[in-house]
């Protein structure tokens, strides 16, 4: 199946995890961290994006294969999650 982004075609058959996070920065340290753990820490660091993650990495493999959406607000990530959801569920 097919999933349509603004980054291109997305094969969510080949799909093995989906993920929403954070990017955020903490005394000049980026890093990429859960939505909970972000929200936990509101305040304490500068959320610089959120995305989406669609991993395709095979079980047991070292090399990830991965596709990343950014999103300016967790309103937009929230809302390409449900479009994502539908597709798999539709």
């Amino acid at each position: 199946m097919i999933y349509k982004t603004k980054e291109g075609d997305v094969d969510l058959s080949k799909l093995t995890r989906l993920y929403p996070a954070s990017v955020v920065e903490l005394n000049g340290d980026v890093a990429e961290m859960s939505l909970e753990w972000t929200d936990l820490n509101e305040g304490k660091v500068k959320v610089l994006r959120y995305i989406l993650v669609f991993d395709f990495t095979p079980l047991n493999q070292e090399e990830k294969i991965k596709t990343t959406l950014s999103f300016n607000t967790k309103d937009e990530l929230i809302l390409e999650m449900q479009k994502v959801s539908e597709a798999l569920n539709g």
